[in-house]
């Protein structure tokens, strides 16, 4: 990864597009080189797949549920308690995490009536001891490509230098 990657990735994000073309006119590098950089990082695993973002808002699913899930403590709780939590419908985010909250959970929901039926599908679970959720009441910001959250600089000292630490 290098200068242009980065350049090539943050356009194709920020302006919500993956032509070539496109991305020409906002970075001056040519489209050929673009094209072919663009295939590069599809078959390094980098661009998974060019969909475009939803708004959930607009989707009906205007409610976003921020839980935290304390579970027992067993061998191997992580992977069997983090697997059911993925699986409950309408969330789609399960991180297991350090400290005194075992997992933060969110989901995104329609109205309060699901509210329950996830906080119903929490107490399902045999492992789970408590849960503490929370409603969101305004997203302040609410990026879905991290790398927009860097400068272009920042991103091109820090990943080329993990790269020449890192060969692939």
């Amino acid at each position: 990864m290098d200068r242009k990657d980065i350049q090539i990735l943050k356009t194709a994000l920020s302006e919500g597009t993956t032509s070539p073309g496109e991305i020409h006119k906002y970075t001056s590098i040519p489209k050929s080189t673009v094209h072919y950089r663009l295939n590069q990082l599809r078959e390094r695993g980098v661009i998974k797949n060019d969909l475009f973002d939803i708004d959930l808002s607009k989707l009906g699913l205007s409610l976003t549920i921020i839980s935290e899930v304390y579970a027992e403590f067993d061998e191997g709780y992580h992977d069997i308690v983090g697997e059911k939590l993925a699986n409950v419908e309408g969330i789609n985010q399960v991180y297991f995490t350090m400290g005194d909250t075992d997992f933060i959970v969110i989901g995104h929901v329609t109205d309060r009536a699901m509210v329950e039926s996830v906080v119903d599908s929490y107490e399902a679970i045999d492992q789970i001891q408590r849960t503490s959720s929370k409603f969101v009441i305004s997203t302040v910001k609410n990026e879905r490509h991290p790398i927009n959250d860097f400068e272009q600089d920042t991103l091109v000292e820090a990943l080329t230098q993990e790269q020449s630490a890192n060969p692939i």
